[in-house]
């Protein structure tokens, strides 16, 4: 498999925030990513849970399913706990043919809550890390063994966020769990992600590529501002729109095979989702041509 590009949902109907977007039809959303030019979509809260109507759904745009969210407590139940909520998720993953499972523990999260600010995200003890890491890398050895590797999904607002909460995530976990790279959640997170790329090349398995407009990440966080409301006052934007040196990351990647995947959630009524589909998708493949992937 070579370097794909595909799309989330996100520019155009968020899941964390439905009212950005609610209106919009998911027929919209997949005629205007293949317009933009993305050979597969992720999922979103619009999309059928069944194989053949996903398919169904699918086929008239020729768009694969590139994966899907899957919010895990493995803070509070065990692998076989999880196994059993994760099934119907895993299963549809298998049938439409996707090979990583997004993947992110969200038991304590406050990704999702505006009165939150992203100050009071949760924060793991030193020795809480070996128990949740075992943990993920018994799922994550599971999924493999059916086909699925799991990408884990650093994300603001929950118990892997920081630089230094990636860097005890991954020597917490075995191999058979893996690093999906989030430019901007990583950038926001005080990370450099072409760094985090050349650390742990060889456990990404996925990439995001959202970009940090540097101007609302700086006032969000003298504001103490919660997630959300940085979205909505458009902390995050496509490829080539922000602060990320996108060239520098995926130089950091050489020999990638896999999906790169716009994930860009801003207010659709702000930012037009054609146009910065359409801007994301011409940035981000002149950025891999630049960096010798294409």
């Amino acid at each position: 498999m070579t370097i794909r590009i595909g799309a989330n949902p996100i520019g155009w109907s968020n899941d964390d925030m439905p009212e950005l977007g609610g209106e919009t039809p998911l027929e919209v959303c997949l005629a205007e990513a293949k317009e933009a030019g993305f050979e597969g979509m992720e999922l979103g809260n619009k999309f059928p849970r069944e194989p053949e109507a996903l398919k169904k759904a699918l086929a008239p745009f020729g768009l694969a399913c590139v994966s899907g969210w899957y919010s895990a407590e493995l803070l509070i139940r065990d692998a076989d706990a999880e196994m059993k909520a994760l099934r119907p998720h895993l299963d549809l993953l298998k049938a439409m043919g996707s090979n990583v499972l997004v993947f992110a523990e969200t038991s304590n999260a406050i990704h999702g809550d505006r009165s939150k600010p992203l100050s009071q995200r949760p924060v793991m003890k030193p020795g809480d890390w070996a128990e949740f890491g075992r943990r993920v890398t018994q799922v994550a050895e599971r999924t493999l063994q059916e086909g699925v590797r799991l990408v884990y999904h650093h994300h603001m607002g929950t118990i892997v966020e920081s630089e230094a909460d990636i860097d005890a995530f991954m020597a917490a976990t075995g191999e058979a769990a893996h690093l999906l790279l989030d430019t901007g959640h990583a950038t926001w997170g005080g990370a450099d992600p072409a760094a985090l790329a050349r650390r742990y090349r060889s456990r990404i398995s996925h990439v995001h590529t959202k970009d940090v407009r540097k101007s609302v990440m700086e006032k969000s966080r003298a504001e103490n501002w919660s997630f959300l409301d940085s979205v909505i006052e458009g902390v995050y934007t496509v490829p080539g729109d922000g602060m990320v040196d996108f060239v520098s990351v995926f130089r950091e990647l050489p020999g990638y095979s896999g999906w790169v995947v716009i994930e860009a959630e801003q207010d659709p009524k702000k930012a037009h989702p054609l146009t910065y589909a359409k801007m994301g998708y011409a940035n981000l493949t002149r950025f891999l041509k630049e960096a010798g992937l294409r």
